[in-house]
């Protein structure tokens, strides 16, 4: 009980309005419903604390893991930034349909109102379908007025920057950044710990009882940038290499591209989170070997310092 090794958790599922099956047809997830939106994979939200599945710490939760090993688990450095809090969410999301037009609050907003992190966050695209998109930003600068006479007049999209992606797209986005995943896509998230969202625009949607869901127009007038943004990322990748993609204040992310056998060493002192977006490979810790396949996400101790991987395989890394 006295060792860390690397991690794998039970997966917390949600369903969605907008969500579909691909979760359990592409990623393998224990999915009992044709409308789950998103796997949280690693979270220490409240009331949604992932649960260790692998291992003689099975059954323990994140919050547990942090008294009982501390800076073993965590590492150093962000014991210093965030003391025993888990800085970071990690989810895979699965868009059947449109998701709602929204934003998050940043670390001020979000600390004031809901004694919560911001939730800055990035998008890695998994699969996408013919044709999709995503929103992310407005087409040009704007004013909180001009933004305000689109959303009465129910053409807010018609401002907003709808971006086609595909496989392997990255986005970046700040808070405040307006966005919405679209119809046909799955992407790994990585965000700050936050559930904090303000929805604005819901495409009209309503339930079985003809109720639209919760908008929270108010709350977001002094969140949202009305700047034009930049959030995609241009990126080139090395097989065999860790190449930094994004380098925020919250979290560093980095893509190996996996083809045979490749030497991790650990960056920095903090715990690094793999997530495994496409392929299969073996990891060995010591005399273990542990499978992971697309869909997989395991964390590795600040105390671990090196592994090896072989296989053929996309991961995503991400540290502090």
């Amino acid at each position: 009980m006295n060792r860390l090794y690397p991690l794998l958790f039970k997966p917390i599922l949600k369903e969605r309005i907008w969500g579909g099956t691909k979760l359990k047809s592409y990623l393998n997830k224990p999915i009992s419903s044709e409308i789950t939106g998103e796997s949280w994979e690693i979270s220490t939200v409240p009331n949604d604390v992932s649960v260790v599945s692998n291992g003689a710490l099975k059954g323990k939760n994140i919050n547990e893991l942090i008294e009982l090993f501390s800076k073993d688990f965590l590492g150093e450095s962000v014991i210093t930034r965030f003391g025993n809090e888990f800085p970071l969410l990690f989810k895979f999301i699965d868009a059947k349909e449109d998701l709602s037009i929204q934003l998050h609050p940043n670390d001020f907003l979000a600390k004031k109102r809901h004694n919560s992190f911001g939730k800055t966050e990035m998008w890695y695209v998994m699969q996408a379908d013919p044709n999709s998109r995503l929103v992310v930003g407005f087409k040009e600068n704007t004013t909180k007025q001009e933004y305000l006479n689109h959303l009465e007049n129910k053409t807010l999209v018609s401002i907003l920057n709808e971006v086609p992606v595909k496989k392997g797209d990255v986005f970046f986005l700040e808070t405040g950044t307006i966005h919405a995943i679209g119809a046909g896509v799955v992407i790994a998230e990585i965000q700050q710990t936050s559930d904090v969202t303000y929805r604005i625009y819901d495409w009209d949607r309503v339930d079985v009882n003809g109720n639209g869901r919760e908008l929270h127009t108010d709350l977001a007038l002094d969140a949202i940038t009305f700047e034009k943004t930049n959030s995609k990322i241009n990126f080139q990748t090395l097989k065999n290499t860790s190449k930094e993609v994004v380098d925020c204040a919250y979290f560093k992310t980095s893509i190996i591209p996996l083809d045979g056998t490749y030497n991790w060493y650990k960056k920095q002192d903090a715990f690094t989170v793999l997530m495994c977006t496409e392929g299969k490979l073996d990891l060995f810790f010591e005399e273990e070997c542990f499978i992971l396949q697309a869909g997989n996400t395991i964390l590795i101790p600040a105390v671990i310092d090196n592994l090896i991987f072989k296989g053929n395989a996309t991961l995503l890394e991400i540290s502090i």
